[in-house]
């Protein structure tokens, strides 16, 4: 028996149909057909030996493609890129390390030794201009006062603060994005090519022995850095040694101000580069009612693949556990559809390539191809790692750490507090979500790319364990029970979001 309500309008011609109100029944019915057992059918076929880690353009990852694809075909859920195919090609490469040399007034600089980079470039300057921190905000910014169009720019680490220990940027104690050790390099390069800089050098003193060393390791493996073709040539950066760094320095007249250095330099650094076979998996429900509005559900398909030795990293939990509460999710949507309880707008099942060589598919489905305008996207729901415990909250399972809810939606954090309180009462642990969390899981899956163009997203991540990026992420520690239950968290959560009377808002 359908438990679908309708409303209807009483006018002098008679009564018209308005649209179809969904109970709660109706959510209930079609969350509990998503299961453990189906869940755990799924995996370890997913995560098993025969699928060899699914590194990105491997064999085991086109076995995971057609994995994914049988399913989509089998529910008779559609493929959503309009020429039929559930597959979004990615144009990738293979960047391979790069060799070379750089020259600073006559000097050679050894790749290895006197720097690091993983970017080629080839081009002279006449001079070097120092930038200072290389930090460009409204606030402050070190590019005010030079132009740096088609320089080699030269900034160190660290941020400017005031005679009482405050930072200039965060107003307080409290150390910027600008000092963190991942995202501060990116913001600088950033911050350089956009002022038009052909490349940027680095004084890093605390990092730079594991820039070093992460070097040493790709050269001994002739392995490279995956990239998105689209993206044009990677931006050439470098960090410099001490030793070179301070020669630098003893030109500088004021290391808060930027300037002009009398510093020749040449950069001769050339690499190779290898075409990379690899897609996106992408389904999708119409809408009934308001079909050019959607809700994405993401995961991202691939892990990192075997090691030297052969050795598989199954990647059960990362994103194993991700991909089939997707399938499992899909399939509830589509049993409600076939139901008479297909949600009101469009619902899209995707699942991304390459998120363990830098959030590529993701980037590349947001940036450059949506298969639906992101301005029509009123929110994506991201799912990666939603199967163990974090070894922090033993004895404390019934929990899901949620990232990003209220970054740009309060309406959504909202949405999705309700919708727990009143399906699921899991515990919505928000402890990654602070904004000064060193882990910066809020950069580090595929719903950043959502974010970054202003679409409202939540992130469900169960914390890392000790068997994260390792051999041990295998389908026997998963926790098919957890599991089932935050997947029907993100199903209840989509569900309201589909069919509630008003998109989700973005915060104004």
């Amino acid at each position: 028996m359908k438990t679908k309500v309708f409303t209807f309008l009483f006018t002098g011609l008679g009564f018209v149909l308005l649209q179809a109100q969904y109970t709660d029944a109706d959510a209930v019915r079609f969350a509990e057909t998503i299961t453990e057992n189906e869940l755990k059918e799924h995996l370890y076929t997913y995560a098993s030996d025969e699928f060899e880690g699914r590194d990105t353009g491997s064999k085991g990852q086109k076995l995971a493609v057609a994995y994914l694809k049988d399913f989509y075909v089998s529910q008779n859920i559609g493929a959503a890129q309009s020429d039929g195919s559930y597959f979004q090609k990615v144009p990738v490469s293979m960047n391979k390390t790069p060799q070379g040399s750089i020259e600073i007034d006559g000097n050679i600089l050894s790749l290895g030794t006197d720097f690091v980079s993983f970017t080629p470039l080839n081009a002279s300057f006449e001079d070097v201009v120092f930038v200072s921190y290389g930090i460009d905000e409204p606030q402050y910014s070190n590019y005010k006062t030079v132009d740096v169009s088609g320089k080699l720019v030269f900034a160190i680490s660290g941020e400017p603060a005031d005679a009482d220990g405050n930072y200039l940027l965060s107003g307080s104690t409290e150390i910027s994005k600008w000092s963190n050790r991942s995202e501060g390099l990116t913001k600088r390069v950033e911050a350089a090519k956009m002022h038009g800089a052909k490349g940027l050098l680095f004084f890093d003193p605390v990092n730079f022995d594991r820039y070093k060393s992460y070097l040493g390791f790709m050269q001994r493996n002739n392995s490279g850095r995956m990239q998105l073709d689209a993206d044009g040539a990677p931006y050439f950066s470098a960090h410099i040694s001490e030793s070179v760094a301070q020669n630098l320095l003893a030109k500088v007249s004021d290391q808060k101000k930027s300037e002009v250095l009398k510093t020749s330099a040449s950069v001769a650094m050339e690499a190779g580069k290898i075409a990379i076979d690899t897609e996106n998996v992408v389904a999708y429900i119409e809408g009934s009612e308001k079909p050019d509005e959607y809700i994405v559900i993401s995961s991202h398909l691939d892990h990192i693949g075997m090691t030297r030795d052969g050795e598989i990293n199954n990647g059960a939990d990362d994103d194993g556990s991700g991909s089939v509460a997707l399938l499992e999710i899909a399939q509830a949507f589509k049993l409600a559809a076939e139901n008479g309880s297909a949600p009101k707008r469009s619902v899209v099942f995707l699942h991304v390539t390459g998120e363990e060589k830098g959030l590529l598919g993701s980037k590349y489905y947001t940036d450059y191809q949506p298969v639906f305008p992101l301005n029509q996207t009123i929110t994506n729901l991201n799912i990666d790692m939603i199967g163990r415990i974090d070894p922090k909250r033993e004895g404390e399972r019934n929990y899901i750490y949620l990232i990003g809810s209220d970054k740009l939606s309060q309406d959504l954090h909202q949405v999705s507090e309700e919708v727990n309180a009143k399906f699921m009462n899991i515990e919505l642990d928000y402890t990654y979500n602070d904004e000064n969390d060193p882990n910066r899981f809020y950069y580090r899956s595929d719903h950043y790319n959502f974010a970054k163009n202003n679409v409202p997203i939540i992130f469900y991540f169960n914390g890392t364990h000790d068997d994260y990026h390792r051999i041990g992420d295998t389908p026997d520690k998963i926790n098919y029970d957890l599991l089932e239950n935050r997947t029907r968290l993100i199903f209840h959560t989509a569900w309201v979001a589909a069919n509630r009377a008003e998109s989700i808002a973005l915060d104004q």
